[in-house]
């Protein structure tokens, strides 16, 4: 495959990005990971883009990983503008919803680059169950882009991180893990979402809860797999913030009466951001690892996790990539 030479870049290390409460706006940060690279999965938008400027102010360098290039373009643009001396920024194409995309984009990654400081993986997708959606290879969407996307794509770039040791993989999940549950002979919720045409409803989103609960398992299992190899790896909640990610699941009007109480309580992307920010470089918590993070503290997850459900997940999830197909 030719490289094209804008993504062949001079220097060996890079930090890989997919990422405050006004109550943390004062909080000191002690930033002790080197942040050379980055790559934000998702950075066009929301939590990704607010954590694409973070490090850019920072002189980061950071890839946009986006779906829609010409919007990460955009972006990049936009944000030269506000700071005009900040880092590098690099738009590369990423869709984890396709297997395809996912080998295309780490061929590119470890044709220009020999290591891997940082990857956060942020993307992700809510969308009501009776749409079906469902990714190239036919896996229900929040089952595939939410879990084995970022499954794929980080055990792709193992190796990358190992070389760049001491680094970092911070997974973007969310506290409505602890609503989420794990059925083996449903992964792809033809039960739920048959209900869900039924009955015209997807206020309960149980693909997204489900799919979060399997990013902390993925967390958990990745630590145990790299326990004393240098490679941190942590999960975060950023908090329920202000972005576009639930503008599927929630009605108009419902915005509209809900309007005023959730922007009361709803985080700005930028506030959401700094866990995320927190996980990937705060000294303090150099070899932490299997841990969960919000509002820039670790806190004890309430749901009960099993390590023979977190060994099955592994292995499932492993076996789908190779098939290519839901089994």
């Amino acid at each position: 495959m030719l490289i094209p030479s804008r993504y062949i870049l001079d220097e060996e290390r890079l930090l890989f990005l997919a990422l405050p409460h006004k109550k943390l706006a004062e909080k000191q940060l002690h930033f002790g990971l080197k942040l050379n690279t980055g790559q934000v999965s998702r950075a066009n938008s929301g939590i990704g883009l607010e954590t694409a400027k973070a490090l850019v102010k920072r002189k980061g360098r950071v890839i946009f990983a986006c779906r829609d290039i010409a919007k990460a373009k955009e972006c990049i643009a936009a944000i030269r503008r506000e700071q005009p001396n900040g880092g590098e920024m690099i738009p590369m194409q990423l869709d984890l919803a396709s297997f395809e995309s996912i080998e295309n984009f780490v061929e590119v990654v470890k044709a220009g680059f020999n290591k891997i400081d940082v990857l956060i993986n942020n993307a992700g997708v809510v969308v009501p169950l009776y749409y079906d959606q469902k990714t190239k290879e036919g896996f229900e969407i929040h089952f595939g882009v939410n879990h084995l996307g970022h499954f794929y794509l980080t055990t792709l770039l193992l190796d990358l991180l190992r070389k760049a040791t001491p680094s970092r993989i911070v997974i973007v999940s969310s506290t409505l893990h602890e609503r989420g549950k794990i059925d083996f002979d449903d992964l792809n919720l033809r039960k739920e979402i048959e209900l869900a045409k039924k009955n015209g409803s997807g206020r309960h989103n149980a693909g997204y809860c489900n799919s979060k609960l399997m990013n902390v398992y993925f967390a958990r299992a990745l630590a145990h797999k790299l326990k004393n190899g240098g490679v941190d790896v942590n999960a975060c909640c950023p908090g329920f913030c202000a972005t576009g990610l639930f503008r599927h699941s929630i009605r108009w009007y419902h915005y509209f009466l809900m309007a005023p109480v959730m922007l009361f309580f709803m985080k700005t992307p930028k506030q959401g951001s700094e866990t995320v920010v927190f996980c990937a470089s705060d000294y303090t918590i150099e070899g932490k690892s299997g841990k969960f993070f919000r509002n820039c503290e670790e806190v004890m997850p309430k749901y009960e996790f099993d390590r023979d459900v977190e060994a099955k997940l592994w292995e499932v999830s492993e076996e789908l990539i190779k098939a290519r197909k839901p089994l």
